[in-house]
């Protein structure tokens, strides 16, 4: 299942770890969140290279973790339009459905608030380049478990 629509992805997965994406054409930033959806952390940077090599590295990061779904960053043009990034990411979506249900989320503002508060920290380009997806993917995350936590019916 795919699906933009926070109800249906909650309907389809009413809590555990989810695995955050920012998927990048050279690298793919990663983030996991708590079983109880309060706070997301930045993972890992997977390097791209061919798809099967890239999924069987989510594969080993999900193993153990007990991931019960994926959110991946859907960039969407300012104007809330698509691009062809965002037919890529959805392609990408595609084809690691299987490993679980996926909402696909805006992150239109993502790697520049995680580039703010780098700069803020006067960290360096180098250290920035190293950060920057991985960050990504934990702020994507924290925006898509905030807004499933603020429409659950405890809330």
């Amino acid at each position: 299942m795919i699906t933009t629509d926070r109800a249906v992805f909650r309907a389809q997965v009413p809590g555990g770890r989810l695995l955050g994406l920012d998927v990048g054409t050279k690298t793919i930033g990663t983030a996991f969140c708590d079983a109880g959806w309060s706070f997301a952390s930045p993972a890992v940077l997977i390097r791209r290279t061919k798809f099967q090599q890239d999924k069987t590295a989510l594969v080993e990061l999900m193993r153990g973790q007990s991931v019960v779904g994926l959110v991946i960053g859907l960039p969407i043009n300012l104007d809330g339009s698509e691009s062809p990034r965002s037919q890529s990411t959805r392609a990408f979506a595609r084809n690691v459905e299987d490993l679980g249900p996926v909402l696909l989320w805006d992150e239109r503002w993502s790697t520049q608030a995680v580039t703010r508060v780098l700069l803020e920290q006067d960290a360096s380009r180098a250290k920035r380049a190293e950060l920057v997806d991985k960050m990504a993917a934990a702020y994507i995350l924290q925006g898509a478990i905030d807004a499933l936590v603020a429409g659950s019916p405890a809330a």
